[in-house]
């Protein structure tokens, strides 16, 4: 029935709103990252280990989500609607994103040693030469960045699949979380075996990387901003991750740079406090609008 695919959204994201994240000792994330980390190393054909890996795992991943969602359901329509929120709140995250870029942000008027700890855990850079200014920038490129791999795409997933059924609808965004977990664990240009993940990950992304834009666009009322924002979308090496955080750039009109790799320049200053947290309030009404339309689709 849809309505239940519906329910499971919303109780998702009321799980997402009160609890962020589930215990990290019980996280199924943590536990895909420790299956997948014996791939982790250097190996005599890195890239068929990659592939291999690339393939199996996220097929796994999703098979044990998708088989427990709909053997659950055989007791229990309602049953098998719990599975599947607890499924979708584990493969999405929007509140741990929000407040960790908040705190980052608030940190860097008053504390810019610990600002520079604190985006360790949202940044995969190294912070400890960056300015206040950098650092907001950090905070706000990473909110985009992660609304469309963190939330946009397994809800993508979800509703794709979910209105055929519900158990399928669980697999895909377990399936496109663990594709996107493996890529941040192997996807770097020093590890080989990470290669395959990493073209994997690309494609996966692509659609959710600019619908994350267009949800940006419209919950700041400037759908209109799409239209310019493709040169500065293309300027960062991934062709996904540019989309989310042009889009941001230019409805703020600032300046987001990762020094040495882009430049997002739609201003010539980087975010003060204000508009960084403007920035990361507008990823919170796009990461709200994502879970209501996703409820909205599986409805119909």
């Amino acid at each position: 029935m849809p309505v239940t695919a519906t329910v499971a959204v919303a109780v998702a994201a009321l799980l997402d709103s009160v609890l962020s994240e589930p215990p990290a000792r019980v996280h199924p994330v943590a536990l895909f990252g420790r299956v997948a980390a014996p791939f982790d190393r250097t190996w005599s054909h890195p890239i068929a280990i990659g592939a291999f890996a690339a393939v199996t795992l996220p097929l796994l991943a999703a098979g044990a989500v998708a088989g427990a969602t709909w053997s659950v359901s055989l007791v229990s329509p309602w049953a098998g609607v719990g599975v599947a929120a607890l499924a979708l709140f584990s493969t999405t995250s929007l509140r741990m994103l929000l407040d960790a870029a908040t705190t980052v942000v608030s940190l860097t008027a008053t504390d810019v040693d610990a600002a520079r700890s604190e985006l360790r855990a949202l940044a995969g850079r190294d912070p400890s030469a960056l300015s206040a200014d950098e650092i907001r920038s950090a905070a706000v490129e990473s909110a985009a960045e992660n609304l469309a791999d963190g939330l946009v795409a397994p809800l993508l997933a979800f509703a794709l699949l979910a209105p055929v059924s519900l158990a399928l609808g669980t697999g895909a965004a377990a399936w496109v979380k663990a594709v996107n977990t493996l890529d941040s664990m192997l996807g770097y240009h020093h590890k080989p075996v990470g290669r395959v993940p990493a073209h994997l990950d690309d494609a996966v992304m692509w659609l959710p990387a600019r619908l994350s834009a267009v949800l940006l666009a419209f919950v700041a009322g400037s759908p209109g901003v799409l239209a310019h924002v493709g040169p500065l979308a293309r300027r960062p090496a991934s062709p996904n991750s540019g989309w989310p955080m042009a889009t941001l750039a230019a409805l703020l009109g600032t300046r987001l740079e990762k020094p040495g790799h882009y430049l997002l320049d739609a201003g010539t200053d980087f975010p003060d406090e204000a508009v960084a947290t403007r920035g990361v309030h507008l990823v919170s009404r796009a990461g709200l609008a994502a879970f209501a339309l996703t409820g909205v689709v599986v409805w119909f």
